[in-house]
């Protein structure tokens, strides 16, 4: 493996992406970043324990990258250069070759890691040292010095390299200080049985942090390896990530599917499970959207490749979870503030015990020597800097795996504090399967008021603009031009040199009288309906009713929210009666006939007065997902509104907003947990060491056994 070496040649900055091999748990990433953040004209942008990114913006005429790097390995870590201002390194003349760790590191079973082999070695020498002791005790004090010199040797080089490089008061530095005291003093056993606990707590932050990365390997291991290209109706077998957009694949029953795309040819029952969570699979054919992972499970199907493989679902997803676990939850700033604080404290606590009895009170140096040092290991932070981030990587690829996917600790926090769920309407809490109901016609024809309406709205992606283009049928529409959206009022284009519209009764009553046929619109919208009205000019032609059916989910997801104790509301464009007919319907608020600047109102109002979440799915909602405590994007949303939203739910289910908030609650509970039994671990063990009651060895038990319990803990929330 080679490390590449730029030479600069001008003053610019570098971004450069390294894998840092070893930097697998929350504190490595803390000491990395502080030993990156010390170098002249280095500013880290982010930091990852889970994919073990490091990715820095760099001037190396200030700093070169050649000292960046030994200053991490002198730190243990091995960084090697993955890209380089977003491309992979690439070879330079006369200097060494570059190369991209463009896959995560596989470090094989525990035991042969570099924290894998330091367990085992120093569990060996205690064990014959052990067992010396029955036999030939003359010979056992040395087995146990040689364990403990095997042990913190390399936590002397890290709490050295850390104190170089501005952190003097390291956990190396609190567990090098007690093993090397402990030797001083004549406990060589208990030193090395220090060294030994605290290397398997370390072993268990790298181990915990494997499992949350195996669940980003399994995501990543949904889409097939090869793709079936028909060329001219000829199958080829080519590798899936050399597909192109635009090209056409076959898929074989029982086979996963390559892309993300549309299905052409074939009707099939389709398996959306490994990608979304759905457990019942979709009955799919022509026009409908499959993703990549998914398992074609009935017949061959043919589909049209809409993205290619880094843009497809399951690269979103994983993107999407490795920045999430970059973006550190508010908890978990505050907890790495206090341990900033909390270890020079330590320090200061541990000195004074050593010195104060014996000067002041004719204390024995030895007892109060040793009660320092039992509390210098007491206080090590580990357990506590572990705490949070365990538990948000945990909740985060637990949410992941199904179909639910939150940008980062900071959302996943919000997500159980939120006060009332504001829902779009359309798509959100109803099919989004429009029909047209009822056309009224008040001039001409009813074909020829469809036409007319189907020609304006040919060029909309609106649901209700696909229920008339499908009512009217697409054979003899009119040509249009200066075809326009009206931003929450309709749709207008120039027919045969005419102005043409589309637009809500509201908007119409505004162009021309339409008193006369307001009671016939009530009627309609009473019913749940939404009507529209076909304008030529100021001529009212004819009204058009359409009803979209409300989800069979989304009554069961309002319910479940008011259990959780989170109010909901209704935020549409469409009118008071149908508005309130379907918010009737599932136990809900409404606010209708609002324009997008009118929800953007809204939802800052409601941010005023307590945590709100919004639901929403279109182009149109973007600004209010943004706005909102916590934006939320259904899974059949616009690429506006899933890159707006700090949550995405890919199962397109009303009952997975409810499923996010106790997400997070089962998570934040679990920091809670996390954060008592650290505090508390280490409050009776730094009473039970003052009272004479806590050997060495017990002592390191309040952070190694800390660790262990938070790491179980935060694996728990990786169970279904």
């Amino acid at each position: 493996m080679f490390i590449y070496y730029g030479v600069m040649t001008e003053a610019r900055k570098n971004t450069l992406t390294y894998f840092v091999d070893e930097m697998d748990c929350a504190s490595c990433v803390k000491k990395v970043e502080a030993a990156t953040a010390r170098l002249p004209g280095a500013q880290v942008k982010r930091t990852n324990f889970t994919t073990q990114i490091l990715e820095v913006e760099l001037d190396e005429q200030q700093t070169p990258r050649k000292t960046l790097e030994q200053n991490l390995q002198s730190l243990g870590y091995k960084p090697n250069l993955r890209e380089e201002n977003g491309q992979a390194p690439h070879n330079h003349a006369g200097h060494e070759a570059g190369h991209s760790h463009t896959h995560e590191h596989e470090s094989g079973p525990w035991y042969n890691t570099g924290q894998g082999k330091l367990v085992w070695q120093t569990g060996l020498l205690l064990l014959i040292a052990y067992g010396l002791g029955f036999l030939y005790p003359q010979y056992a004090g040395g087995f146990y010095i040689l364990a403990t010199v095997l042990g913190v040797w390399p936590l002397i080089k890290k709490a050295y390299a850390s104190a170089r490089l501005g952190d003097p008061f390291s956990i190396n530095m609190l567990v090098s200080v007690a093993s090397i005291g402990a030797l001083l003093i004549g406990e060589a056993a208990e030193a090395a049985v220090v060294v030994f606990f605290f290397a398997i707590g370390e072993l268990l932050e790298g181990v915990a942090a494997g499992r949350a990365r195996s669940s980003i390997k399994a995501l990543a291991a949904l889409a097939p390896k090869t793709a079936t290209l028909m060329e001219n109706g000829v199958p080829r077998d080519i590798p899936a990530e050399a597909l192109q957009v635009g090209q056409t694949v076959r898929v074989a029953p029982g086979g996963r599917i390559p892309a993300d795309g549309t299905i052409l040819e074939g009707q099939s029952s389709i398996d959306d499970s490994p990608v979304t969570g759905e457990s019942v699979p979709v009955n799919k054919g022509p026009g409908s959207t499959v993703f990549a992972g998914s398992i074609n499970t009935e017949n061959v199907i043919t589909l049209k490749v809409e993205k290619a493989a880094k843009d497809n679902t399951i690269a979103r997803i994983i993107k999407m979870v490795e920045e999430a676990e970059e973006s550190k939850a508010p908890t978990s700033r505050f907890i790495d503030r206090f341990s900033r604080k909390y270890t020079p404290f330590v320090v200061l606590a541990s000195l004074l015990t050593v010195l104060v009895p014996p000067l002041l009170f004719g204390g024995q140096w030895t007892e109060w020597l040793y009660k320092g040092i039992s509390l210098l290991l007491i206080g090590c932070p580990c357990a506590l800097v572990l705490s949070t981030p365990a538990a948000i990587t945990s909740g985060i690829a637990s949410g992941a795996r199904r179909g639910l996917l939150i940008k980062g600790g900071a959302a996943l926090e919000s997500l159980g504090t939120l006060k009332t769920i504001a829902f779009d309407k359309t798509g959100t809490l109803t099919e989004n399967k429009p029909r047209v109901t009822d056309v009224v016609t008040l001039e001409g024809t009813e074909t020829q008021a469809l036409e007319i309406a189907a020609a304006v709205e040919s060029g909309s992606h609106h649901p209700l603009a696909k229920a008339i283009v499908e009512k009217a049928g697409t054979a003899s529409l009119p040509p249009v031009t200066e075809a326009k959206a009206l931003s929450g009022k309709g749709v207008s284009a120039v027919i045969q040199g005419v102005t043409h519209l589309v637009a809500s009764p509201k908007h119409a009553q505004t162009l021309t009288d339409l008193s006369k046929h307001q009671h016939t619109i009530e009627g309609l919208e009473q019913q749940g309906k939404t009507v529209v009205v076909v304008l030529k000019d100021t001529t009212a032609l004819a009204l058009i009713a359409i009803r979209d059916e409300a989800r069979k989910d989304a009554k069961e997801a309002i319910s479940e929210l008011k259990d959780l104790g989170v109010g909901a509301v209704m935020l549409t464009g469409d009118n008071r009666r149908t508005g309130q007919a379907i918010a009737s319907s599932l136990g809900m608020d409404v606010q209708a006939e609002l324009l997008p600047e009118d929800k953007l109102r809204i939802i800052r109002d409601m941010k005023a007065r307590g945590g709100i979440g919004m639901v929403g799915d279109g182009i149109n909602d973007a600004p209010a997902l943004a706005e909102s405590t916590v934006g939320i994007a259904m899974g059949g949303g616009t690429d506006v509104a899933l890159e707006t939203a700090d949550a995405a739910l890919l199962r397109s289910n009303a009952r997975d907003v409810p499923a996010l908030i106790r997400l997070s609650r089962r998570t934040m509970g679990n920091i809670k947990q996390n954060i008592i039994f650290a505090l508390g671990l280490k409050l009776i063990f730094l009473v039970t060491t003052l009272l004479g009651y806590t050997s060495l060895w017990m002592a390191i038990l309040a952070d190694t056994g800390a660790t262990m319990i938070v790491t179980a803990n935060a694996l728990r929330l990786l169970r279904k």
